[in-house]
């Protein structure tokens, strides 16, 4: 690393919340090492709803100015721990408070602790292997949880998001006679959902699925709280709900009663991306290694244009998982 790179690196920081306009881009320092952390050269970062509503201002423990940015993959530029990190070992990071207690992805160099920083063996280009830690490691972890079957007819709430479409492809690859119905509020999304591996399409108008009765065998709650008991409703004795999103920006749940809104004999589990299990890790790697599956994100942003990413993220034409690189 060169010496001027050790004292400068361009930065989107947040001063204040409000519209994508407050993601703007500075001159920073670059960290400087402290005991127990080291620093990553950031190739690239996946984005998520998350940073919006901390951008937005919604995330109370977050204290301005910021940079924003719960994951990321690059490289070791400076380390506290060589015979684990060594200086240009390929790694990842997530979660951990990363981009809220401290700063973020959002930036050419993140300071991070060693604890959160994992190396990965991989030759993917920097913007597909991107879309990896966070997004297609929860849609994989959430898939496993909900043990799904060949003849199963699984609903993905908030199908549209990068998980909802890294759920279908994983889904698709891994067990092929699976029924994936995917919701979504926009029936001009519906051809879009197809693509993506969804069987059928089902409308969320206001929170209530347009489906009757209990069609389902399983569900992946990407929407959350806001839509948990409505998903629960639909989904048949005995069946799993996976609870992993919160893309309705609710918290909590207000007046659920598990005894009678849980599927008869049926199971509510969860899963966090933050609980990082190498060994899954490195199964799903090298099912995007193999070509099993496509990893590959939507849409691909420079960082001077994270304004713009940000806008895709939360407008109705952008699909799926967006990446910013460099």
């Amino acid at each position: 690393m060169g010496e001027e790179a050790r004292r400068v690196m361009r930065a989107i920081v947040v001063r204040e919340p409000g519209g994508p306009e407050v993601l703007r881009l500075e001159e920073r320092p670059v960290p400087q090492l402290r005991p127990g952390w080291s620093l990553v050269r950031v190739r690239a970062r996946g984005l998520n709803h998350s940073e919006v509503f901390t951008r937005q201002g919604l995330s109370s423990s977050v204290r301005l100015p910021r940079v924003l940015g719960i994951e990321c993959v690059g490289e070791v530029a400076d380390t506290t721990d060589d015979s684990r990190l060594p200086v240009g070992r390929r790694v990842f990071s997530l979660m951990g408070e990363m981009g809220r207690a401290f700063d973020g992805s959002y930036a050419e160099y993140a300071l991070l602790p060693n604890g959160q920083i994992h190396p990965v063996d991989s030759s993917l280009p920097w913007e597909v292997l991107a879309a990896v830690p966070e997004t297609y490691y929860t849609a994989y972890g959430s898939l496993l949880n909900l043990r799904v079957r060949e003849g199963q007819t699984v609903l993905v709430r908030g199908a549209t998001s990068g998980v909802g479409v890294a759920f279908a492809r994983l889904a698709r690859a891994l067990c092929p006679g699976v029924r994936i119905v995917g919701s979504t509020r926009a029936t001009s999304r519906a051809d879009a959902l197809r693509d993506a591996g969804f069987d059928e399409v089902a409308l969320d108008l206001g929170g209530s699925l347009q489906v009757e009765g209990r069609p389902f065998d399983g569900a992946l709650e990407l929407v959350g709280p806001a839509t948990l008991g409505d998903t629960c409703a639909h989904v048949r004795e005995g069946g799993i709900v996976c609870s992993t999103g919160q893309l309705g920006g609710k918290w909590y749940m207000d007046g659920f009663d598990p005894i009678v809104d849980l599927p008869p004999n049926g199971l509510l589990t969860s899963f966090y991306s933050g609980n990082v299990d190498e060994r899954k890790l490195a199964e799903l790697l090298g099912l995007a290694e193999s070509g099993r599956v496509d990893v590959r994100s939507e849409r691909v942003f420079p960082l001077e244009r994270m304004a713009d990413a940000h806008r895709c993220l939360e407008g109705g034409d952008c699909f799926g998982k967006i990446v910013v690189v460099g």
